[in-house]
């Protein structure tokens, strides 16, 4: 019998847990510690920041930038942060770091956005418990355009090749979100955020569950469209997550060793099967993302969409990918364009066996993608808010 090593009282959010420790032993004690712990040394720069002001500023982002070593004597917080940021563990493959993630590359940005919408944002939004923080902040229900803008300008900055050196953009806005975390975490327990109900806002378990809604969801929704990953695939992809996981403060023991959609999914079916179902917030939001993801595709160039025909596509593959459950309570109707699905898997099945046959077929895929990728990128206007918690 699995002994329970938590002493503080479990927080209300944490359903069927008796189950839970039965299917997944010491990884769900582990997950449910883990509702009460934030990120000590983000937090603690947080804190640092608003005592220091401009000045603190400053020095992070000088750190950030060019190095601890060119601060001198750093405040201290600030100091023991870009430690360990600094701190490559045995694990990193720095050549992977250089190449950026190759895996992502190969996803045209069409079904980049689509993944990431139908697929990894609704997932996100069907935990109550992050719905309501977001609700309560304003992050993304009534600005929901701009958000998914912002998130997506990160996800591109941190899979370029180089992103994640020390410096580059992608390491920088990585780490400005886990410091965005951190600022929110603290203003919804200045204002009275319900810990013994919903345990710490953005706590580790929601941290991990945003790191499976970088991995094995958004993969797992394509692989329904014929987007299959080979197993070297899924390792490679992983294991560069592994890294981004490590600079957005993740507790090593939610990723560190896991490298296929398998071993993955198991995190994700822990986490799902213990938490409540989608409620009015989660459907708000989900109801506003796909009206600014709709928008956003019927407005790129060279689209056929209309924002209709859109939205009808988005709602056929999340209910084909969530399920009829989960689909009803997030709000997410029936389409008729579901009959296009298994035409639109054929159609990727074949150009992924055209990759993998044809030399060089696979790498002109990759520079076509990193170049339109780049493109994206460079029209998101103005700072995010990421970007101005640490102006």
């Amino acid at each position: 019998m699995t002994t329970t090593h938590t002493t503080a009282p479990l927080p209300e959010r944490l359903v069927n847990f008796e189950a839970a420790k039965a299917a997944h032993g010491e990884r769900a004690e582990h997950m449910a510690r883990m509702l009460t712990v934030g990120d000590p040394l983000a937090d603690a720069v947080t804190a640092e920041l608003d005592a220091l002001g401009k000045d603190g500023r400053r020095l992070l982002n000088q750190g950030l930038a060019d190095g601890l070593s060119t601060l001198g004597d750093p405040p201290p917080a600030i100091g023991a942060l870009l430690q360990q940021l600094e701190t490559l563990p045995d694990w990193v493959d720095r050549e992977a770091l250089a190449a950026g993630d190759r895996v992502a590359h190969l996803v045209p940005p069409l079904w980049n956005t689509l993944a990431f919408s139908a697929g990894s944002l609704s997932h996100t939004y069907s935990s109550p418990s992050i719905a309501r923080l977001l609700v309560q902040t304003g992050q993304l229900d009534t600005m929901a355009a701009r958000r998914l803008a912002e998130t997506s300008l990160w996800k591109i900055s941190a899979i370029l090749p180089g992103g994640l050196l020390r410096g580059a953009t992608g390491y920088l806005q990585t780490v400005q979100v886990r410091l965005l975390h951190a600022r929110i975490r603290a203003t919804a327990l200045k204002h009275g955020w319900d810990t013994g109900r919903w345990g710490l806002p953005i706590n580790q378990v929601d941290v991990a569950r945003t790191w499976l809604d970088f991995t094995v969801v958004p993969y797992s929704f394509l692989a329904a469209v014929g987007f299959v990953l080979t197993e070297e695939e899924q390792r490679s992809l992983y294991e560069y997550w592994w890294y981004v996981a490590r600079l957005l403060g993740l507790d090593e023991g939610f990723f560190l060793g896991t490298r296929s959609h398998a071993e993955a999914s198991a995190l994700a079916d822990l986490l799902d099967s213990t938490s409540d179902a989608p409620d009015a917030n989660s459907r708000v939001l989900n109801r506003a993302l796909y009206d600014a993801t709709a928008e956003f595709l019927a407005q790129a160039p060279r689209s056929t969409f209309t924002k209709e025909s859109a939205q009808d596509l988005m709602n056929a593959l999340a209910r084909h990918f969530h399920g009829d459950a989960i689909a009803d309570a997030l709000g997410i109707p029936r389409s008729g364009a579901a009959t296009a699905l298994p035409a639109l898997a054929a159609g990727h099945a074949q150009a992924r066996r055209y990759q993998s046959l044809v030399p060089g077929a696979a790498e002109l895929e990759r520079a076509s993608n990193i170049q339109a990728y780049t493109a994206i990128a460079a029209n998101v206007q103005g700072a995010t808010a990421y970007q101005s918690n640490v102006m």
